[in-house]
């Protein structure tokens, strides 16, 4: 597995914006016949009682346009105490699109993105059923700062409306370990308010080599979670 990622940092591609380990995204999408894998090979959720193993989180995006990208995303979980109700996986398959090239594609300004989700059929933890989403994206820079903003409106796999409002952090580029944050807030109707903060890093070895990890700490209907997220991003051409 070292070896690989050695190899694949190589190649010559433009930086691999890891987005990991956020919950939004930024307004930028894969370069056209590039192939970027955001991969948490083991995270770990606590929420009350309940705890679990995620292993393993993964997110392919392909460039198959100029400014388009297809994102393919797996998220596994285990429980790990009495009651947790076994392993789940959820699906999602979306396409993103670029609205506006911004300082994210080397021109002046925001960038601005927008992506459509369909969630698919997995397996447990009340993944069985379909639903969509609309995401709308927005980057600015600041001098060292880099933020974006992030508004999604979702049809949940149980039929539910939902809102989610969030905002990306990140520190200077220059730095080879980047401090990152995000802070969110969901909104299930008929179903759970989410609020979330998370603080982490981003060490970034080579242009197509990413590493990160990050503490995530919620409220949910007034009940505390935490998790630990850890991954790699890395990118490579397929055409």
């Amino acid at each position: 597995m070292v070896a690989a990622l050695a190899a694949v940092s190589l190649l010559p591609t433009k930086p691999a914006w890891a987005y990991r380990p956020f919950d939004g995204t930024d307004g930028s999408v894969a370069d056209l016949g590039a192939l970027e894998v955001e991969l948490g090979p083991a995270g770990y959720l606590r929420q009350g009682a309940t705890h679990e193993l995620i292993a393993p989180a993964s997110r392919l995006n392909y460039g198959f346009a100029p400014d388009w990208e297809a994102v393919l995303e797996n998220d596994w979980s285990h429980g790990l105490s009495a009651g947790s109700g076994g392993s789940s996986l959820a699906n999602m398959f979306s396409v993103k699109h670029v609205l506006r090239d911004g300082f994210l594609q080397d021109r002046s300004g925001p960038s601005v993105a927008s992506e459509l989700a369909v969630l698919l059929p997995g397996t447990g933890g009340g993944q069985n059923g379909t639903g969509g989403s609309i995401s709308g994206i927005l980057s600015e820079e600041w001098g060292w700062l880099r933020v974006h903003f992030n508004a999604v409106a979702e049809m949940t796999r149980r039929q539910h409306g939902d809102l989610f409002l969030g905002t990306i952090f990140e520190g200077p580029q220059d730095w080879a370990v980047r401090p990152v944050a995000e802070v969110f807030h969901e909104r299930e109707y008929g179903g759970a308010a989410t609020t979330s903060g998370l603080v982490g890093a981003i060490w970034e070895v080579k242009q197509s080599l990413a590493f990160d990890a990050a503490l995530r700490h919620a409220w949910i209907e007034g009940h505390a979670a935490d998790e630990v997220r850890v991954g790699v991003t890395f990118s490579f051409g397929v055409r």
